[in-house]
């Protein structure tokens, strides 16, 4: 059940405009290193290998990402400056404070979160594989297979070496979003059976890219989730990134991204090291994104 506007007042953090206006500007300050170079970027028709990513192949645009909302437990006091920014339906103004009514949740929004909230707590559910060694940027340009970044970056190896490498070792990526862009001659490689309909079935906790995808569903579920949660997701992801393009084929380094060389044991039980410490941190989003967004599910209107 959910309490009573008086009883969860009592219990909430509450805001003042003073308070949750300095935490708006800290966070679109904080967001803005990346939003603005982005913005900078496309009035000159340029792009990143690494950062734009964040923005491409993510749907979530950086206005959004700017735009502030407080942590779920915690209320605003009612000011005409809280109306005008936090207005229904998510929010309602109420006993001196404003917070967010999850009763007006609709069906497809309902569903959204359900949605979310299995992937994530299956993905946790199963054993986590370390041993992937981010081939599968290898086998995406298998036999000279779709070089996308070459206009901007060229390889750090030759292509006779990138497909030796990837013939040398196991594929098993179990991210169907990577599979999927596999060159041809690659796809039957990989040791893990992967199509569309069943996608999320193979999602697990080691994969870089199952833990970027936390930033997704951390979006997915805004605005009910807060900013806070938001922003951790999305700092991760920039990071699995980094560490997803250092590990590729491309050379990076005029950029200023040090190779992690995969293709020797070194840059293995480096990439390794590096999968396994942000796995860990994942792990934690994870939770606190199956916890929130599972308080919001079970929240019912009186």
């Amino acid at each position: 059940m959910l309490e009573s506007p008086e009883s969860t007042t009592a219990r909430a953090a509450l805001l003042t405009t003073t308070q949750w206006q300095a935490r708006a500007l800290t966070h679109v300050e904080r967001v803005q290193r990346w939003t603005r170079s982005r913005r900078e970027r496309r009035s000159r028709r340029e792009t990143h290998p690494v950062y734009d990513f964040l923005f491409t192949y993510y749907s979530y645009s950086g206005g959004k990402l700017e735009s502030w909302h407080p942590d779920p437990h915690e209320l605003l006091v009612d000011s005409a400056e809280a109306r005008e920014r936090f207005n229904g339906p998510v929010y309602e103004a109420t006993d001196g404070g404003i917070r967010r009514n999850a009763s007006t949740l609709t069906s497809a929004e309902r569903k959204t979160l359900e949605h979310v909230r299995h992937i994530l707590s299956a993905t946790r559910d199963r054993p986590a594989n370390f041993g992937c060694y981010g081939i599968h940027e290898g086998a995406m340009i298998y036999g000279g297979h779709d070089v996308r970044h070459a206009e901007i970056a060229p390889l750090r190896l030759p292509q006779a070496q990138v497909d030796a490498f990837v013939e040398s070792r196991p594929v098993a990526c179990s991210h169907f979003d990577a599979f999927r862009f596999f060159a041809p001659a690659a796809q039957p490689m990989n040791r893990v059976a992967l199509e569309w309909s069943t996608r999320h079935e193979a999602e697990q906790p080691g994969c870089i890219h199952a833990n970027m995808d936390l930033y997704r569903w951390a979006y997915t579920s805004m605005p009910w989730i807060g900013s806070d949660l938001l922003w951790d997701c999305f700092e991760l992801a920039v990071e699995l990134r980094v560490l997803d393009m250092q590990a590729g084929p491309y050379d990076l380094r005029a950029l200023g991204f040090e190779p992690v060389c995969v293709e020797a044991v070194e840059g293995r039980d480096q990439y390794q090291r590096r999968q396994r410490e942000m796995s860990a941190r994942a792990s934690v989003l994870r939770a606190r994104l199956i916890d929130t967004v599972g308080a919001i599910l079970d929240s019912r209107a009186e």
